[in-house]
């Protein structure tokens, strides 16, 4: 269930179904003599406290969200893949003696302990993707390894199945993201991009070089801690705050830029957090010089968020679009959908083009 080959490879199609603490998004992409099209896209709000942490709570909830999500969008793919983040997976790359798929994968099962946080393994789901010879010593191979508790991955699959669907390929919101931008970007072999995602409680970021990952964190602060903090300051609902964080507010464009300066002030301890990520990035990838940062998630669309973060990174920064090269079905999205939505489907376009197949 849990395959990270699997984000690379397959033939057959799935529905892409992100699962985020305060939204779902399911995303369609069916291939076509011109390319790839997003044939679907849907979204529902997700209640509060059914997913924290990046672990189901409420799996009920979640269950009755789905289905409802399903019967909105008239979707009739019934095998998902779905992915999750923050605390709830451990990303970790290593380096390994060359060695074939197999004996690899008995290695880091006999001897977790030296390269995840668990001692034992039978409560994990794991796998890993082999990601070239290491540049410095060509006797060994760089891998990259993802690993989860069952129990995490289970709280998913189980609602998921609960909601008649099947779940197939467990992702990564990193990867999905790599596998977006993959998709739309162009690229040379040693063009460094970071990918970030401001979700509503956890931010994802992974550098990728040549189209495949470096570096990879996430950080359980989001979107959510910019609403509180605007809720507190405003004496508003949370909703409230959540809805003048993206639309803004003010009778004219000089408030409501005065109004944006004083957001992004709440923004502050993400964007900090960011600043952070990347500096580490920096001292351990020295040499790589990053070209560029795309940002994706709900707290991309905050105005301003992509101008501040640039200034404060010194790194070009701009939204991300998923439907750079994958076309969309105008009954799906408008030209003005498509702006406003590509950064919240992001992660929902990336895993719709998942594939069942080669594991």
């Amino acid at each position: 269930m849990f395959d990270i080959k699997s984000l690379f490879s397959g033939v057959q199609q799935l529905a892409g179904l992100d699962i985020g603490s305060s939204c779902i998004k399911l995303a369609v992409v069916r291939d076509n003599p011109k390319g790839r099209v997003l044939t679907l896209f849907s979204s529902i709000p997700l209640a509060k406290g059914v997913i924290v942490d990046g672990a189901v709570v409420v799996p009920e909830a979640l269950t009755a969200t789905i289905k409802e999500l399903y019967k909105n969008s008239g979707c009739k793919i019934k095998n998902i893949v779905t992915s999750i983040s923050g605390h709830a997976v451990i990303v970790k790359k290593a380096s390994f003696q060359q060695m074939d798929q197999e004996e690899l994968r008995a290695l880091i099962h006999d001897e977790a302990g030296k390269y995840l946080p668990f001692d034992d393994m039978s409560g994990v789901d794991y796998d890993f993707q082999i990601v070239g010879e290491n540049p410095y010593n060509p006797s060994q191979m760089e891998v990259l390894i993802a690993a989860a508790k069952k129990e995490i991955i289970e709280g998913y699959t189980d609602a998921i199945r609960a909601a008649g669907l099947i779940p197939v390929i467990m992702d990564v919101d990193s990867f999905a993201l790599e596998t977006m931008y993959g998709e739309n970007y162009e690229f040379e072999e040693n063009d460094v991009v970071v990918l970030i995602n401001i979700g509503a409680s956890i931010t994802n970021l992974n550098a990728v070089k040549g189209g495949m990952s470096i570096f990879t964190r996430d950080f359980t602060l989001g979107g959510n801690a910019i609403t509180e903090a605007l809720a507190a300051n405003l004496g508003v609902s949370f909703e409230d705050a959540e809805k003048a964080k993206v639309e803004g507010t003010g009778d004219n464009e000089q408030a409501k830029a005065a109004y944006r300066e004083g957001l992004l002030a709440y923004a502050d301890p993400v964007c900090s957090e960011i600043e952070r990520s990347i500096e580490y990035f920096r001292s351990t990838f020295g040499a790589e010089n990053i070209g560029k940062v795309l940002l994706s998630g709900g707290g991309g669309l905050i105005p301003g968020m992509a101008a501040d973060l640039g200034n404060r990174l010194g790194i070009e920064t701009e939204i991300v679009n998923p439907f750079k090269k994958i076309q969309f079905d105008s009954k799906t999205l408008g030209p003005g959908d498509a702006v406003r939505i590509g950064p919240i489907a992001a992660v929902g376009v990336g895993l719709a083009m998942r594939k069942i197949g080669d594991q």
